[in-house]
């Protein structure tokens, strides 16, 4: 039963406030199967992910972290949803200008491309606890090389997550500020 985003009684505050909750709770979802496409492209489909493609990979799961904690925070005031919407939003808007910067990559003539760095492995093996979340930083890939997914370059399909996952927010933010 649609209440509307216009709510004075206590309920309707309930409703609104459950709607926001039910949108960060769809976008954690959406993460984990985003993370798990990522995870099975790597080491299922033998796709060998760049350093751009790995920072794009810490977003999508930033991106769902975030969320998960915002879900499960107080999302009764104006505020703490401006807040919830904004800390979810900073990593994808990061994630979604990295993707871009791979895509201008991907489209400069072959060899004029500049080097994506050390890969995340060498930079990070002297951390602690390396090898537990070596195998998410593990790629060695060139960046300006694009790999396909359904006739779709992969940065491609990380811009239209990303951007998914503002307007969501953005929308969901919206329809619940009023309250």
């Amino acid at each position: 039963l649609f209440i509307g985003c216009f709510a004075s009684r206590p309920s309707e505050r309930f409703y609104v406030m459950n709607f926001f909750r039910k949108t960060v709770l769809f976008l954690v979802v959406l993460s984990i199967f985003a993370a798990c496409g990522s995870f099975i492209s790597q080491y299922v489909l033998g796709m060998n992910p760049c350093v751009l493609c790995i920072l794009q990979r810490l977003c999508v799961l930033a991106v769902g972290l975030l969320a998960i904690v915002t879900a499960f925070s107080s999302q009764s005031s104006k505020f703490a949803r401006s807040l919830s919407a904004l800390l979810i939003a900073t990593p994808a808007v990061y994630g979604a200008g990295v993707a871009a910067y791979q895509i201008w990559l991907q489209s400069l003539p072959p060899g004029t491309a500049p080097s994506c760095g050390a890969p995340w492995t060498f930079r990070l093996r002297d951390w602690p606890l390396f090898d537990w979340f070596e195998p998410i930083v593990r790629g060695f890939g060139n960046c300006a090389e694009p790999d396909y997914l359904f006739g779709v370059a992969l940065p491609v399909w990380s811009i239209l997550y990303f951007s998914f996952v503002v307007l969501l927010l953005l929308w969901a933010w919206l329809k619940t500020r009023k309250i």
